[in-house]
């Protein structure tokens, strides 16, 4: 799509946004391979609306994950990871919330375990 709009160069704010973006994709890699020994090679943080972060990892499933997937265990897999991503929380809120500066109301966490994508979303408490 080539309007007006996006030929103009971003503002102040926006460079801000896609900075804090950055900062949120580096922070989920860094949290990933502290919980798995392996973070993913891939990582884009984006706002779905004013409220919601989305956060996309790509290839992080450590070796032995990759044989529980190549054995079809993708079901085990999902739990396993997902059961050791809700231990931790805390510490993914916490990290959102002091990069953002803003409260997360809720975490949810998903994987594709046959495709090794994996979703983090925090949903914000609304600007007063």
């Amino acid at each position: 799509m080539n309007t007006e709009a996006s030929r103009q160069p971003l503002g102040i704010d926006d460079e801000r946004t896609g900075l804090m973006m950055v900062e949120l994709s580096n922070a989920m890699v860094r949290l990933y391979k502290e919980l798995f020994g392996r973070g993913p090679t891939r990582a884009r943080t984006n706002f779905a609306g004013p409220d919601l972060i989305v956060s996309t990892l790509e290839c992080s499933l450590t070796r032995i994950e990759l044989h529980m997937a190549a054995a079809g265990e993708y079901e085990r897999l999902r739990d396993l990871r997902m059961h050791f991503q809700y231990l931790n929380e805390a510490e993914f809120i916490s990290t959102v919330e002091e990069i953002t500066g803003r409260n997360v109301r809720a975490f949810v966490s998903g994987i594709d375990t046959k495709h090794d994508v994996a979703t983090e979303l925090f949903y914000l408490e609304p600007r007063s």
